[in-house]
């Protein structure tokens, strides 16, 4: 009986990983409200019947989408292996990955814009969430107790606010890269703007962690 069920978990695993990768393409591209469950599944090669049984309604379904999210990100963070590097090396690798990571995954932006138009109440109630957010603080609390016990770190520096130092300055200059080539007559979406603003943003966290940047 087991080996006959295998193929079928196998089926409807290879489902969900399809209508999970056609949700995030559709909700990143139209939001919550605009999305199309429709749009969902002629893309993923399903039917809306599939949808609604793997994930219930699409309000469920933007929420397993936000978790994957997450998960991807703060997953990719912990491959870094931090722990391994000195802590001023370890916290410029942070700082390039974040940068590099949202070049990569544009996707991750729309879809945290849409969460937050819409208050986060997708995740307050997210066990997945919580899990993985606790496990990065952490590990981020241990690389400034690290760097300050080298006499690398100024003591006292919140891990939490780091995070958001660090995703607050690459989040801000991508989503307002268009805007901003015009407002300040500069093509900030050019490789070399990119780079210039990727060597400003890991000056200013040092500036802001280290004794001696």
């Amino acid at each position: 009986m087991a080996a006959k069920e295998a193929p079928k978990q196998r089926d409807a695993e290879a489902t969900k990983g399809r209508i999970l990768s056609a949700a995030k393409v559709e909700f990143a591209k139209n939001g919550l409200a605009g999305a199309r469950v429709d749009e969902i599944a002629d893309r993923a090669k399903a039917n809306k019947r599939m949808i609604y049984h793997y994930f219930g309604n699409k309000d469920d379904l933007f929420q397993a989408v936000l978790e994957e999210a997450y998960v991807d990100i703060r997953t990719a963070e912990q491959k870094l292996e931090l722990d391994h590097l000195p802590p001023r090396e370890a916290l410029e690798k942070l700082v390039r990955f974040t940068w590099q990571y949202y070049l990569k995954n544009p996707e991750f932006i729309t879809l945290v814009n849409s969460a937050n138009l819409h208050k986060a109440r997708h995740l307050k109630h997210s066990k997945v969430i919580e899990v993985v957010s606790r496990k990065f603080v952490t590990m981020v609390g241990g690389l400034l107790d690290r760097g300050v016990a080298e006499g690398v770190f100024r003591p006292g520096i919140d891990p939490v606010q780091l995070n958001i130092t660090i995703a607050a300055i690459g989040y801000y200059y991508l989503t307002n890269r268009f805007t901003g080539s015009i407002v300040f007559e500069r093509d900030l979406t050019a490789p070399e703007a990119l780079d210039e603003r990727l060597q400003f943003n890991i000056d200013t966290v040092l500036r802001l962690v280290c004794i001696t940047p």
